[in-house]
């Protein structure tokens, strides 16, 4: 579809909560339609989980964003699906890529919105591809445990804070969870839960650097529970690491679900997402320091450097390995 004013932000650049969920509404789509090709119960693909992602370059207003999907690999309960989005210049014709997303779904019985139901097999063109998409699910799955072990934080606000601290540009955003959020079963769609977390990280970093911000990427999203709807979602952000020219801001969403539902508070997704700043020409800028206070906010500062550096190594061997090519 063509991007209108209303999904940009004031330099004109996409928001990359808007992208996110064209990227997760068309993982629906198939991982969906995938689901309910066989005979049996009806479904709803819903999304559990999205990997690393990274905006290549931006998507501007006037520009169509094609975004095409295809499941690459399928365990007995849960899809895979690559997504990859390209935009369009329709005055001139010129095209680019712009995302490419991986994203994991399971399917929900719409009688019982708690059965997980088994996934129909997909037919692979090589075995190696079976066998390296079972390898990425077993790690996926890890990583969801790791991650959902240590997501007991909670962001409290900060009187009178300093610039440049974590406690200055942290942000929260609270959201009622309504009808039009919500999947067939009564559930947030994923699209729209990390359109609100963009939106929230995009809030961090524009307070600490000041400037125009965009997406660079966004680590592994992973969605530890259903929010319900009538719930009420709080979706906070923080920084928690900078280098020269980019910022990470840890972002997490706890629900209370507020109408006929005895249950706590908890955390139903969590995130890092990277930012950069740019001019007004659409260069990069450098990003103030973030200032640490606290020694759980060092220890997060050192834990994002090592993601920093981790991915750094990474992209440098994947040029050198292009290069040899």
């Amino acid at each position: 579809r063509i991007m209108r004013p209303d999904d940009a932000n004031v330099a004109g650049n996409v928001h990359g909560g808007t992208i996110l969920k064209m990227i997760e509404e068309a993982g629906a789509i198939i991982s969906t339609r995938h689901c309910n090709s066989q005979a049996g119960e009806p479904c709803v693909a819903a999304l559990a989980r999205v990997e690393r992602t990274d905006f290549l370059s931006p998507v501007c207003i006037g520009e169509v964003a094609n975004v095409s999907a295809e499941i690459t690999y399928t365990s007995r309960h849960s899809v895979e699906v690559q997504v990859n989005v390209m935009s369009e210049n329709i005055l001139t014709g010129a095209k680019k890529v712009t995302n490419k997303a991986t994203l994991w779904y399971v399917p929900l019985s719409l009688k019982n919105v708690n059965k997980v139901l088994e996934v129909p097999p997909i037919q692979y063109a090589r075995k190696e591809q079976e066998d390296e998409g079972k390898k990425r699910y077993e790690e996926q799955k890890l990583d969801r445990l790791e991650t959902k072990q240590r997501n007991g934080d909670v962001i409290f606000p900060v009187i009178n804070p300093e610039p440049h601290t974590v406690g200055y540009s942290q942000s929260s955003l609270i959201h009622l969870v309504g009808p039009s959020d919500c999947t067939l079963l009564g559930f947030v769609h994923g699209g729209v839960t990390m359109k609100l977390m963009d939106e929230v990280a995009g809030i961090v970093a524009a307070r600490h650097c000041k400037t125009n911000i965009v997406t660079a990427s966004v680590d592994a999203i992973n969605f530890h529970e259903k929010i319900k709807k009538g719930s009420v979602i709080t979706i906070s952000g923080r920084m928690t690491f900078t280098s020269n020219k980019s910022m990470e801001i840890e972002v997490f969403v706890d629900a209370d679900p507020f109408v006929d539902e005895p249950r706590e508070r908890y955390r139903a997704v969590s995130a890092f997402f990277t930012y950069v700043s740019l001019s007004k020409e659409g260069k990069p800028l450098p990003v103030p320091q973030l200032l640490t206070e606290t020694e759980d906010e060092k220890r997060r500062f050192e834990e994002g450097k090592g993601r920093y550096l981790q991915t750094k190594a990474k992209r440098q061997a994947q040029m050198q390995q292009a290069a040899q090519q």
